[in-house]
C-alpha cells in the first residue's frame, strides 16, 4: 500500500468527539416530525408507509453519527440500498436528506479506515441503485455531487480544527518556555547568593565564628526558596535557544510601564498592599500579564487616552486589573486566533492563578488576573 494511503488508513479519529448534545435530540425530533408529516401529506408516493417505516428505523443513526460514524453510515445507507429491492423503486422521501449529515460526520469524526470503508459503502449504494434501475443517472450524479460536497466540508472542518489545536499548543508551549526561563533566572539568582554567602562565611570564620553561623542561616533560607521555586520548573519545557542575558523583570518593573507614550495612550500604575515577600515567579508573572495587557490596549483600544494598571495584594492573593477608556469593545471581542489572551491565561494557570478579559462595566476593555502569594 502506498505511503499516503497507509497514512490515511492509519489516521486516528478526533479524540474530542461529543457523544450527544441537546441539539442532537432537537434535530432527531425535527426529522421524526418532518418524516411523519411527509408520509401523511404525500398520498401519491408509492409505498409511502414502508418508506416511512424504513426512515424512522434508521433515523436514530443521527444520535451516534459522531461516536460511531461508520456504523451510522453502514446502517443508513445499507437500509436505503436494500429497501428498493422490496418495492422496485427508490424510497423517494425527501426527509432522507438526513443521510447527508452522516456523510459529513464520517469525514469529520471518523478514523482513516472508517472514512475509507464508509465512503466505499456510500459509493456501493449509489452504484447498486443505478445498476438495478432504482434511480436514474441524473439522480445518481446529483447524489454523488451532494455527498461529495458534505464529505469534503467535513474533512475541511476536521483539518482546520486540527490546525487550530496545533496553533494553540504552540502558544501554550511558548508560554511554558518563557516561564521556564524566568524560573531558571530566579533559581540562578538564589544559587549565586548562596555562593557569595558561603564565600563570605569562609573568609570570616577564622576570626568571627558568629558571622559564619549567620552566613549558614542565610544559605539555608536561600536554598529553601530555591528548592521551592525549582519545583515549578519540573515538566516546563525549554528550548536550546540562547539565554536572554537581560535581568528577569519583576514587580518592581511595573512602574516602567507608566508614563506617556508616543505610540498610544498614557499609562497609570498603582500598587497597593504588602508585596515585600512576594515570590519572584509571581512578581514576574504579574509583570508579564500587565505588560501584555498594556501592549494589547495600545494596539487595539480605539480612541483610548488612558490605560490604568492596578495591583492589589492581600494575605492570600495578588490581583491585577488593567483597563482602558477606549470605545465600546464590541469590535474588540477576542477572535479565535487571539493567542495573546490564551498565552496570558496559560501563564497565570502555570503559577496557580487565573486570568480573564472582557468588556469593562462602563467602556473600554478590562483584563483581570488573580495569582496566589505562595
Amino acid at each position: 500500500m502506498p505511503a499516503r494511503l497507509r497514512s490515511l488508513w492509519d489516521e486516528p479519529g478526533p479524540a474530542d468527539a461529543p457523544v450527544r448534545v441537546w441539539r442532537d435530540w432537537v434535530l432527531f425530533a425535527g426529522f421524526v416530525v418532518a418524516m411523519v408529516l411527509e408520509v401523511l401529506l404525500r398520498p401519491e408516493l408509492p409505498f409511502r408507509w414502508f418508506a416511512g417505516a424504513v426512515g424512522l428505523a434508521v433515523l436514530p443513526t443521527l444520535l451516534i453519527r459522531r461516536t460511531r460514524p461508520l456504523a451510522a453510515v453502514a446502517i443508513a445507507f445499507g437500509a436505503c440500498g436494500t429497501a428498493p429491492f422490496v418495492t422496485g423503486l427508490d424510497l423517494g422521501l425527501n426527509t432522507f436528506v438526513f443521510v447527508l449529515l452522516l456523510g459529513y460526520a464520517l469525514t469529520r469524526w471518523g478514523s482513516g479506515r472508517q472514512t475509507v470503508l464508509g465512503t466505499a459503502i456510500i459509493l456501493a449504494k449509489l452504484a447498486v441503485g443505478l445498476l438495478a434501475g432504482h434511480s436514474g443517472p441524473n439522480d445518481t450524479l446529483g447524489g454523488v455531487g451532494m455527498l461529495f460536497a458534505v464529505t469534503a466540508l467535513g474533512a475541511a472542518v476536521r483539518y482546520r480544527t486540527r490546525a487550530r489545536h496545533r496553533e494553540l499548543d504552540q502558544v501554550k508551549l511558548l508560554e511554558r518556555e518563557r516561564l521556564a526561563r524566568d524560573l531558571h533566572d530566579t533559581v540562578a539568582h538564589h544559587v549565586s547568593a548562596m555562593v557569595i554567602r558561603a564565600q563570605a562565611g569562609l573568609a570570616t570564620a577564622p576570626f568571627n565564628p558568629d558571622a559564619a553561623t549567620d552566613a549558614l542561616r542565610l544559605i539555608e533560607s536561600e536554598a529553601t526558596r530555591a528548592l521551592a521555586e525549582m519545583r515549578g520548573i519540573v515538566r516546563v519545557l525549554r528550548t536550546d535557544e540562547p539565554a536572554d542575558l537581560a535581568p528577569t523583570p519583576g514587580l518592581a518593573d511595573l512602574h516602567g510601564l507608566a508614563g506617556a507614550h508616543r505610540a498610544g495612550p498614557a499609562v497609570d500604575v498603582a500598587v497597593t498592599g504588602d508585596l515585600d515577600d512576594l515570590p519572584a515567579p509571581i512578581g514576574t508573572a504579574l509583570f508579564r500579564l500587565a505588560q501584555e495587557s498594556v501592549t494589547n490596549a495600545r494596539r487595539h483600544a480605539r480612541n483610548a487616552t488612558r490605560i490604568e494598571v492596578h495591583v492589589e495584594a492581600d494575605d492570600a492573593s495578588v490581583r491585577l486589573r488593567v483597563t482602558d477608556d477606549g470605545d465600546a469593545p464590541a469590535a474588540r471581542t477576542p477572535a479565535p486566533a487571539g493567542f495573546g489572551l490564551l498565552g496570558m491565561a496559560e501563564r497565570a494557570g502555570l503559577v496557580g492563578g487565573t486570568c480573564s478579559a472582557g468588556p469593562a462595566p462602563t467602556r473600554g476593555w478590562m483584563v483581570t488576573a488573580v495569582l496566589p502569594r505562595a
